[in-house]
C-alpha cells in the first residue's frame, strides 16, 4: 500500500472530518438539548444554552461540507474502477449538502424562538411553532439519510472491487450503510426505528479514517481492475 501518498492522507483525513463532525452535530449536541416529546423542554434548553445550539449548528454546517470534500476525494480514489458510478454516487452527495442546508436553516428560527419563549414568558403558540421547527429538521435528517446512504452503497461497492483498502473493511461499510438504508426508508415512511439499526455504521467512518491514514490506499489494485 501506499502510505505516503497524497490521495491516502487526504481521504483519511476527510473520513475523519465526516465522522467528527456528523457525531458531534447530529448526536452529542442535539441529544444535550433536545428532550424527546417534550417540546417545552427542548426549546428552554435551547434558550438557556445557545452557545450549544450555535456549536451544534456550525458541527452542521462543518458536517454539510466535509460530505463534499468526502465524495470528491472519494470519486477522485475510485473513478478509474467506474467513473459513471462514481459520478453518480458524488450526485447523491451533492444532493445530501443541498438537504442538509435545508435542515440548518431550520436551526436557525428554532434557536430564535426559543429565545422569545422565554422572554414571553413561554406562550404556547411559540410551542407550536417551535415544535414545526424541530419536525422540519428532524424529517430533513432522515430525508438527506437516504442519498447519503445510496451514494455510500455505491461507493463501498467500488471500494470493495477495487480493493484499495481490505476487502473485509469495504464490506462492513457495504453491510452497515445497506441496513440504515433499510432503516432510513422506514423511518421517512412514518414507523419508529431504532437506534440499533444505524448502530453498526456508527464507528466505520472513525475505523476508515484511521487504517487509511495508517496504511495508506492501494492505488496499484485500481489501476490493474480499471
Amino acid at each position: 500500500m501506499n502510505s505516503v501518498n497524497s490521495t491516502s492522507r487526504t481521504l483519511g483525513i476527510a473520513f475523519l472530518l465526516q465522522a467528527v463532525t456528523s457525531l458531534a452535530g447530529g448526536l452529542i449536541l442535539i441529544l444535550a438539548l433536545i428532550v424527546p416529546g417534550n417540546i417545552s423542554a427542548s426549546m428552554l434548553n435551547i434558550a438557556n444554552h445557545t452557545w450549544l445550539m450555535r456549536a451544534n449548528i456550525l458541527a452542521e454546517t462543518i458536517s454539510a461540507l466535509g460530505v463534499i470534500f468526502l465524495g470528491a476525494i472519494l470519486f477522485i480514489a475510485l473513478r478509474k474502477q467506474n467513473e459513471n458510478m462514481a459520478l453518480v454516487a458524488l450526485g447523491c452527495f451533492i444532493f445530501e449538502t443541498a438537504l442538509g442546508a435545508t435542515r440548518i436553516a431550520a436551526a436557525f428560527p428554532l434557536l430564535r424562538i426559543s429565545e422569545e419563549y422565554v422572554k414571553a414568558g413561554q406562550p404556547g403558540y411559540l410551542e407550536t411553532i417551535g415544535n414545526l421547527a424541530l419536525g422540519s429538521m428532524d424529517f430533513g435528517l432522515k430525508l438527506l439519510m437516504l442519498p447519503s446512504c445510496l451514494g455510500l452503497i455505491l461507493f463501498y461497492y467500488l471500494m470493495y472491487r477495487s480493493e484499495i483498502v481490505p476487502r473485509l473493511l469495504s464490506l462492513w461499510g457495504l453491510i452497515a450503510i445497506s441496513v440504515a438504508l433499510i432503516g432510513t426508508l422506514f423511518a421517512i415512511s412514518g414507523y419508529e426505528v431504532p437506534f440499533v439499526v444505524y448502530l453498526p455504521y456508527a464507528p466505520f467512518e472513525f475505523v476508515i479514517g484511521v487504517w487509511i491514514l495508517a496504511k495508506g490506499i492501494n492505488e496499484q489494485a485500481v489501476e490493474r481492475r480499471a
